[in-house]
C-alpha cells in the first residue's frame, strides 16, 4: 500500500493592498494590531482603477503563499471586489469611513456582484482581529494569541466595571 501525505502550508501572513498613499494611515493601524499576534503583513499600493494589471499581477504573486488579503481604498472601492474576484484567498475590505458622502461611499465595499465576497468590516483592529483568526484556522499558535487577545479584553472590560463601581 502506498500512503501519500499532502503537506499542507500553513497561511502566516497578510497582504495589506492600499488603493492609494492616502490610505497609509489606517494600513499601519491593521500592521500594528496583526503585529500582536506576531503575523507577518505586506503592504503595497496597486488601484484597481489606475493600474488594474499591477493589482492583478500583485495578487497572483501573493496568493501563491495562501494569505488574507486586507483592502484598503475609499470613494469608490472596486479594489476589494476586483481582488476577490481574482483569489481564492480570503479577502477582508477595510475601507476608511469618511463622513464627506454621508457614509455612501461604503456602498462600494458592501454591495458585490454574484462570486464576489470580500468581507466588509470597517474597524482597522477588527480586520487584523478578523484575518487573525483566519490564519488561526491552520496555525494553532496564531489561534492563542487570538484566545489570549479576546481573554485580554474580557479582563479590560471587567476592570472598567469594577472601577467604576468602587469609584472609578
Amino acid at each position: 500500500m502506498n500512503i501519500h501525505f499532502i503537506k499542507l502550508k500553513i497561511m502566516s501572513k497578510v497582504v495589506i493592498i492600499l488603493g492609494s498613499k492616502a490610505d497609509l494611515d489606517w494600513a499601519d493601524q491593521i500592521s500594528s494590531v496583526l503585529g500582536r499576534f506576531e503575523i507577518e503583513t505586506v503592504t503595497r499600493i496597486a488601484s484597481a482603477h489606475k493600474v488594474p494589471l499591477k493589482c492583478y499581477n500583485l495578487i497572483k504573486e501573493y496568493e501563491k503563499e495562501n494569505v488574507v488579503f486586507i483592502t484598503i481604498a475609499g470613494m469608490s472601492n472596486a479594489l476589494s471586489g476586483f481582488t476577490d474576484a481574482q483569489t481564492h484567498c480570503p479577502v477582508i475590505a477595510c475601507p476608511p469611513y469618511s463622513d464627506k458622502f454621508a457614509g455612501a461611499d461604503l456602498y462600494s465595499s458592501i454591495r458585490m456582484p454574484s462570486g464576489v465576497a470580500p468581507l466588509t468590516i470597517l474597524s482597522p483592529e477588527n480586520a487584523a482581529l478578523a484575518a487573525a483568526k483566519i490564519l488561526g484556522l491552520s496555525n494553532p499558535v496564531v489561534q492563542k494569541r487570538v484566545s489570549d487577545y479576546q481573554e485580554m479584553k474580557r479582563k479590560e472590560l471587567e476592570e472598567a466595571d469594577n472601577n467604576l463601581v468602587n469609584g472609578r
